[in-house]
Protein backbone atom coordinates (compact mmCIF):
# COMPACT_ATOMS: atom_id res chain seq x y z
CA UNK A 1 0.00 0.00 0.00
CA UNK A 2 1.27 3.43 -0.87
CA UNK A 3 1.58 5.97 1.53
CA UNK A 4 0.21 9.13 0.94
CA UNK A 5 3.74 10.65 2.78
CA UNK A 6 5.74 8.58 -0.12
CA UNK A 7 8.28 10.39 -2.42
CA UNK A 8 7.50 10.36 -5.83
CA UNK A 9 10.76 11.10 -8.04
CA UNK A 10 9.22 11.77 -11.87
CA UNK A 11 12.75 11.75 -14.69
CA UNK A 12 10.93 10.66 -17.59
CA UNK A 13 9.04 13.66 -19.56
CA UNK A 14 8.91 16.64 -16.96
CA UNK A 15 10.81 16.27 -13.89
CA UNK A 16 9.19 16.95 -10.96
CA UNK A 17 8.91 15.55 -6.57
CA UNK A 18 5.67 15.26 -5.69
CA UNK A 19 5.01 14.38 -1.87
CA UNK A 20 1.61 14.90 0.22
CA UNK A 21 0.09 17.74 -1.18
CA UNK A 22 3.41 19.19 -2.41
CA UNK A 23 4.39 19.35 -5.58
CA UNK A 24 8.11 20.35 -6.75
CA UNK A 25 8.06 20.88 -10.79
CA UNK A 26 10.90 21.92 -13.04
CA UNK A 27 10.78 25.67 -12.26
CA UNK A 28 11.90 25.23 -9.20
CA UNK A 29 14.79 23.45 -9.93
CA UNK A 30 18.10 25.30 -10.79
CA UNK A 31 18.64 25.68 -14.56
CA UNK A 32 19.32 22.79 -16.69
CA UNK A 33 22.15 21.88 -14.87
CA UNK A 34 20.05 21.92 -11.53
CA UNK A 35 17.99 19.48 -13.52
CA UNK A 36 20.45 17.34 -14.97
CA UNK A 37 22.36 16.59 -11.81
CA UNK A 38 19.16 15.69 -9.55
CA UNK A 39 18.41 13.66 -12.75
CA UNK A 40 21.70 11.70 -12.62
CA UNK A 41 21.53 11.15 -8.76
CA UNK A 42 17.99 10.19 -8.39
CA UNK A 43 18.83 7.94 -10.95
CA UNK A 44 21.79 6.46 -9.42
CA UNK A 45 20.63 6.76 -6.16
CA UNK A 46 21.74 3.29 -5.23
CA UNK A 47 25.46 4.44 -5.36
CA UNK A 48 27.63 7.35 -4.57
CA UNK A 49 28.73 9.72 -7.51
CA UNK A 50 31.83 10.99 -7.70
CA UNK A 51 32.18 14.95 -8.15
CA UNK A 52 34.31 14.32 -11.79
CA UNK A 53 31.55 11.94 -12.83
CA UNK A 54 28.49 14.73 -12.47
CA UNK A 55 30.76 17.15 -14.05
CA UNK A 56 31.64 15.42 -16.67
CA UNK A 57 27.68 14.34 -17.83
CA UNK A 58 27.24 18.57 -16.88
CA UNK A 59 30.20 20.00 -18.29
CA UNK A 60 31.60 17.68 -21.07
CA UNK A 61 34.84 19.05 -22.77
CA UNK A 62 33.54 22.53 -21.70
CA UNK A 63 34.88 22.07 -18.40
CA UNK A 64 35.27 25.22 -16.50
CA UNK A 65 38.41 26.05 -14.50
CA UNK A 66 36.37 26.01 -11.57
CA UNK A 67 33.90 24.00 -11.52
CA UNK A 68 34.57 22.38 -8.35
CA UNK A 69 32.86 25.59 -6.96
CA UNK A 70 30.07 25.80 -9.54
CA UNK A 71 29.12 22.01 -8.38
CA UNK A 72 29.16 23.01 -4.70
CA UNK A 73 27.06 25.67 -5.85
CA UNK A 74 24.34 23.78 -7.34
CA UNK A 75 24.80 20.90 -5.19
CA UNK A 76 23.68 23.90 -1.86
CA UNK A 77 20.46 25.02 -4.79
CA UNK A 78 19.44 21.32 -4.71
CA UNK A 79 19.44 21.24 -1.29
CA UNK A 80 17.17 23.98 -1.11
CA UNK A 81 14.37 22.29 -3.50
CA UNK A 82 14.74 19.12 -1.45
CA UNK A 83 13.49 20.94 1.26
CA UNK A 84 10.36 21.99 -0.05
CA UNK A 85 9.40 18.64 0.48
CA UNK A 86 10.56 17.84 4.21
CA UNK A 87 13.62 16.88 3.15
CA UNK A 88 16.99 18.02 5.22
CA UNK A 89 18.84 18.67 2.43
CA UNK A 90 22.32 17.51 3.94
CA UNK A 91 21.10 14.69 5.42
CA UNK A 92 18.96 13.56 1.71
CA UNK A 93 22.40 15.00 -0.48
CA UNK A 94 25.48 14.94 1.79
CA UNK A 95 29.24 14.90 0.64
CA UNK A 96 31.96 12.17 1.49
CA UNK A 97 35.28 11.32 -0.46
CA UNK A 98 34.72 13.42 -3.39
CA UNK A 99 31.62 11.80 -3.76
CA UNK A 100 27.50 12.83 -3.80
CA UNK A 101 24.53 10.44 -3.07
CA UNK A 102 20.63 11.03 -2.99
CA UNK A 103 19.41 9.39 0.10
CA UNK A 104 15.19 9.74 0.01
CA UNK A 105 13.06 8.09 2.85
CA UNK A 106 12.46 4.41 2.94
CA UNK A 107 9.74 3.58 -0.05
CA UNK A 108 10.53 6.00 -1.76
CA UNK A 109 9.70 5.92 -6.05
CA UNK A 110 11.31 6.94 -8.81
CA UNK A 111 9.83 6.45 -12.38
CA UNK A 112 12.91 4.70 -13.92
CA UNK A 113 13.21 2.24 -11.35
CA UNK A 114 9.54 1.53 -11.48
CA UNK A 115 9.74 1.11 -15.00
CA UNK A 116 12.82 -1.37 -14.96
CA UNK A 117 11.04 -3.60 -12.38
CA UNK A 118 7.38 -3.57 -14.14
CA UNK A 119 8.68 -4.92 -17.25
CA UNK A 120 10.56 -7.81 -15.15
CA UNK A 121 7.37 -8.57 -12.97
CA UNK A 122 5.19 -8.46 -16.40
CA UNK A 123 7.99 -10.94 -18.10
CA UNK A 124 7.62 -13.60 -15.10
CA UNK A 125 4.04 -13.62 -15.50
CA UNK A 126 4.07 -14.20 -18.86
CA UNK A 127 6.41 -17.22 -18.38
CA UNK A 128 4.05 -18.19 -15.43
CA UNK A 129 1.00 -17.63 -17.97
CA UNK A 130 -0.60 -14.83 -15.80
CA UNK A 131 -1.99 -12.85 -18.84
CA UNK A 132 -3.89 -10.13 -16.34
CA UNK A 133 -0.60 -9.87 -14.31
CA UNK A 134 1.82 -9.43 -17.30
CA UNK A 135 -0.93 -6.82 -19.32
CA UNK A 136 -1.12 -5.29 -15.86
CA UNK A 137 2.59 -4.38 -15.36
CA UNK A 138 3.69 -4.20 -18.92
CA UNK A 139 1.27 -1.09 -19.27
CA UNK A 140 2.78 1.21 -16.36
CA UNK A 141 6.27 0.15 -17.88
CA UNK A 142 5.32 1.41 -21.51
CA UNK A 143 3.63 4.66 -20.02
CA UNK A 144 6.92 5.95 -18.20
CA UNK A 145 9.18 4.31 -21.05
CA UNK A 146 7.60 6.09 -24.19
CA UNK A 147 8.19 9.84 -22.33
CA UNK A 148 11.43 11.72 -23.50
CA UNK A 149 14.23 12.05 -20.87
CA UNK A 150 16.06 15.46 -20.90
CA UNK A 151 15.38 15.59 -24.64
CA UNK A 152 18.14 18.59 -24.68
CA UNK A 153 20.79 16.97 -23.54
CA UNK A 154 23.56 14.49 -24.92
CA UNK A 155 26.19 13.10 -22.05
CA UNK A 156 27.39 9.86 -21.51
CA UNK A 157 24.80 8.82 -18.73
CA UNK A 158 21.59 10.25 -20.05
CA UNK A 159 22.69 8.45 -23.44
CA UNK A 160 23.08 5.65 -21.10
CA UNK A 161 19.47 5.77 -19.61
CA UNK A 162 17.56 6.70 -22.66
CA UNK A 163 18.99 3.74 -24.26
CA UNK A 164 17.63 1.37 -21.39
CA UNK A 165 14.17 2.99 -20.92
CA UNK A 166 13.89 2.29 -25.08
CA UNK A 167 14.34 -1.17 -24.12
CA UNK A 168 11.88 -0.94 -21.55
CA UNK A 169 9.43 0.58 -24.27
CA UNK A 170 10.10 -2.55 -26.67
CA UNK A 171 10.00 -5.01 -24.31
CA UNK A 172 6.70 -3.76 -22.76
CA UNK A 173 5.30 -3.79 -26.02
CA UNK A 174 6.47 -7.21 -26.83
CA UNK A 175 4.79 -8.41 -23.78
CA UNK A 176 1.19 -6.66 -24.54
CA UNK A 177 1.56 -8.22 -28.18
CA UNK A 178 1.81 -11.88 -26.15
CA UNK A 179 -0.98 -10.89 -24.12
CA UNK A 180 -3.32 -10.04 -26.54
CA UNK A 181 -2.35 -13.30 -28.80
CA UNK A 182 -2.76 -15.69 -26.07
CA UNK A 183 -6.09 -13.85 -25.73
CA UNK A 184 -7.06 -14.22 -29.01
CA UNK A 185 -6.41 -10.56 -30.25
CA UNK A 186 -4.36 -10.44 -32.93
CA UNK A 187 -4.97 -7.33 -34.71
CA UNK A 188 -4.17 -5.09 -31.66
CA UNK A 189 -1.41 -7.55 -30.96
CA UNK A 190 -0.06 -7.05 -34.52
CA UNK A 191 -0.14 -3.51 -34.00
CA UNK A 192 1.64 -3.43 -30.67
CA UNK A 193 4.21 -5.81 -32.80
CA UNK A 194 4.94 -3.16 -35.65
CA UNK A 195 5.74 -0.28 -33.14
CA UNK A 196 8.71 -2.20 -32.12
CA UNK A 197 9.95 -3.06 -35.81
CA UNK A 198 9.41 0.48 -36.94
CA UNK A 199 11.50 1.30 -33.67
CA UNK A 200 14.24 -1.38 -33.89
CA UNK A 201 13.90 -3.17 -37.48
CA UNK A 202 16.93 -5.22 -36.69
CA UNK A 203 15.14 -6.92 -33.18
CA UNK A 204 14.48 -10.68 -34.55
CA UNK A 205 11.73 -11.74 -32.11
CA UNK A 206 9.56 -8.33 -32.96
CA UNK A 207 9.30 -9.54 -36.87
CA UNK A 208 8.32 -12.94 -35.17
CA UNK A 209 6.08 -11.74 -33.11
CA UNK A 210 4.36 -9.65 -36.06
CA UNK A 211 4.13 -12.26 -38.15
CA UNK A 212 2.22 -14.76 -35.60
CA UNK A 213 0.01 -11.78 -35.13
CA UNK A 214 -1.05 -11.40 -39.08
CA UNK A 215 -0.76 -15.33 -39.25
CA UNK A 216 -3.11 -15.78 -36.52
CA UNK A 217 -5.30 -12.92 -37.77
CA UNK A 218 -6.08 -14.86 -40.87
CA UNK A 219 -3.65 -12.97 -43.08
CA UNK A 220 -1.28 -15.43 -43.82
CA UNK A 221 0.06 -13.29 -46.68
CA UNK A 222 0.98 -10.42 -44.91
CA UNK A 223 3.19 -12.59 -42.29
CA UNK A 224 4.86 -13.58 -45.45
CA UNK A 225 5.98 -10.17 -46.72
CA UNK A 226 6.65 -9.11 -43.01
CA UNK A 227 9.62 -11.98 -43.18
CA UNK A 228 10.45 -10.73 -46.77
CA UNK A 229 10.92 -7.56 -45.56
CA UNK A 230 12.78 -8.55 -42.70
CA UNK A 231 15.12 -10.24 -44.92
CA UNK A 232 15.67 -7.62 -47.34
CA UNK A 233 16.43 -5.45 -44.00
CA UNK A 234 18.94 -7.78 -42.70
CA UNK A 235 21.16 -8.30 -46.14
CA UNK A 236 20.82 -4.52 -47.38
CA UNK A 237 21.91 -3.00 -43.54
CA UNK A 238 23.53 -5.92 -41.91
CA UNK A 239 24.67 -8.50 -45.04
CA UNK A 240 23.29 -11.44 -43.21
CA UNK A 241 19.89 -13.24 -43.10
CA UNK A 242 17.58 -13.59 -40.49
CA UNK A 243 18.15 -16.24 -37.93
CA UNK A 244 16.62 -20.36 -38.57
CA UNK A 245 14.21 -19.52 -35.72
CA UNK A 246 12.80 -16.91 -38.20
CA UNK A 247 13.27 -18.62 -41.68
CA UNK A 248 11.63 -21.93 -39.52
CA UNK A 249 8.51 -19.52 -38.95
CA UNK A 250 8.16 -18.26 -42.13
CA UNK A 251 8.46 -22.17 -43.62
CA UNK A 252 6.05 -23.10 -41.25
CA UNK A 253 3.62 -20.07 -42.52
CA UNK A 254 4.48 -20.85 -46.19
CA UNK A 255 3.33 -24.32 -45.76
CA UNK A 256 0.10 -23.45 -44.11
CA UNK A 257 -0.56 -20.81 -46.82
CA UNK A 258 -0.42 -23.61 -49.20
CA UNK A 259 -2.10 -26.14 -47.52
Amino acid sequence: MVSSDQIRVYLAGTICVERDDVLITESWFPGRQGRLAFAMLAGERDRALAKEELADELWGEELPRAWEVALRALISKLRGTLAEVGLDGATALPHAFGCYQLRLPQGAWVDLEAAVDAIHRAETALRDGDLDAANGWALPASQIARRPLLPAETGPWVTRRRAELAEVRVRSLECRAEVLLARGDPVLAARDAREVVDLEPFRETAHRLLMRAHAAAGNPAEALRVYERCRATFREELGTDPSRATEDLYLEILRGDRS
